[in-house]
């Protein structure tokens, strides 16, 4: 049990980032600050964490039965549930990370009917938490535009990964000697945290650091002249990781909504290493492994959960409810149509993505050759060596990148995107 005057030590106005959640539970304290008749221990907030773990559906796949502990847990909680009146002022929380697996008895009005989900943050919920975790740190520059340049540098975090990041910055300032976390401090906490650490006891031959230069420079250039790819912001062959000899690390935007165009392109990205190493070297290497994982995710993505294929047609045939389900929901006939669609949709993206890298040949020979002289290349180097990107890009991250912008929440939440692309 907690108690509220000595035990709680986070308020709401310290958590960022996840606004309309904030609000969401807000409204229980409100309810809970105005108690008449009620319980031992009411106005009271029960709080159950994975609830996953006895809360399953039941009966699903016969795992279990009437007698099973598991199960006559549940059916307990739920009588108990039954049992709170609404004048009680017993409020009864609950979180898990598989809201899909859950009972429906359990998510029914009267017991857990009010469901806030709490997604990754976008750009201004992240800007927030880097505020908080800013807090404490003693940095080189305003801490407010530091917030919104790292928001902008850190696409899909979560508010752990940036608590993370900000600790990693200190640490590599602190192991420098640095009396101040800088910017170029918080770039290689970033870099640790999506590509892991550098693995600077690993030795690559020439011949194979030769290969993952030319690898990652295929992904840079066919990034650079593809309209829909993802702005790069940097691109290195220091080996990192588990199992990284080199990566390209780009600003995909907050967006919840893919043309196929825009995936097409992303797929071309993808498979810029293998069509660089076939171009240059007139052989593959197992380089691309990952590459080409994602890539099959994609397109079987398309096809079967996305209808974006003429011959398969408008279908999705992905059952959220159904995830351990080895049951296809289509036949044989099907599963074989589908295959097929997939290996010819890669089959014409690696092909478009040879094509390109075959008219872009000495570009990625510059990227290559600098990237085996310097080793990590950013967004200054490449624009040196090819020239401005083609296509204009999202003008609220160039902004936050380069510094243009002095308040984020001014211009992201006031202006319409029209007036900002006019700046």
């Amino acid at each position: 049990m907690y108690n509220k005057e000595t035990d709680v030590k986070i308020a709401f106005k310290d958590v960022a980032g996840c606004d309309e959640a904030k609000e969401e539970i807000m409204e229980f304290v409100k309810f809970l600050k105005e108690p008449e008749t009620a319980k031992k221990n009411a106005p009271c907030i029960i709080f159950i964490d994975e609830i996953d773990a006895i809360g399953k559906a039941r009966g699903r796949g016969g795992a279990m039965g009437g007698n099973d502990e598991r199960e006559a847990t549940l059916n307990q909680l739920l009588v108990e549930m039954d049992g709170f009146g609404s004048s009680e002022h017993v409020v009864i929380l609950a979180g898990t990370n598989r809201p899909d697996v859950l009972d429906p008895a359990l998510m029914r009005p009267g017991r857990f009917d009010r469901h806030i989900s709490i997604d990754r943050p976008d750009i201004k919920g992240r800007a927030d938490i880097f505020r908080v975790h800013l807090g404490p740190i003693l940095t080189s520059e305003d801490k407010h535009k530091l917030a919104n340049k790292m928001a902008a540098m850190t696409p899909g975090f979560s508010g752990a990964d940036i608590a993370n990041v900000c600790n990693e910055a200190a640490l590599i300032a602190a192991r420098a000697g640095s009396q101040q976390v800088m910017h170029t401090h918080f770039e290689q906490a970033i870099e640790r945290v999506i590509a892991g650490l550098e693995k600077k006891s690993r030795v690559l031959s020439p011949e194979e650091k030769k290969t993952v230069a030319y690898h990652e420079a295929g992904h840079a250039v066919v990034g650079w002249f593809m309209r829909h790819a993802d702005p790069l912001l940097k691109v290195s062959i220091i080996p990192r990781g588990a199992g990284a000899l080199g990566y390209a690390q780009y600003l995909p935007k907050d967006q919840y909504l893919f043309s196929t165009e825009q995936l097409h392109d992303r797929m071309c990205m993808t498979l810029g290493g293998r069509a660089s190493e076939e171009l240059f070297f007139k052989v593959i290497t197992t380089g691309a492994s990952d590459d080409l994982q994602k890539v099959t995710k994609m397109a079987y993505a398309q096809i079967v959960q996305y209808g974006m294929n003429k011959r398969v047609g408008q279908v999705n045939y992905v059952d959220s409810q159904q995830q351990e389900s080895f049951n296809k929901p289509y036949s044989e006939a099907t599963a074989e149509m589908i295959d097929q669609e997939v290996r010819k949709m890669i089959s014409d993206a690696y092909q478009t993505t040879l094509n390109l890298l075959t008219d872009k040949r000495d570009a990625v020979e510059k990227v290559a050759q600098l990237l085996l002289k310097k080793e990590v290349l950013n967004r200054e180097d490449m624009v040196d060596l090819l020239g401005p990107r083609p296509f204009k890009e999202k003008i609220q991250y160039e902004e936050f990148i380069l510094d243009k912008s002095s308040s984020m929440e001014s211009e992201s939440e006031t202006k319409p995107k029209s007036e900002l692309k006019n700046e």
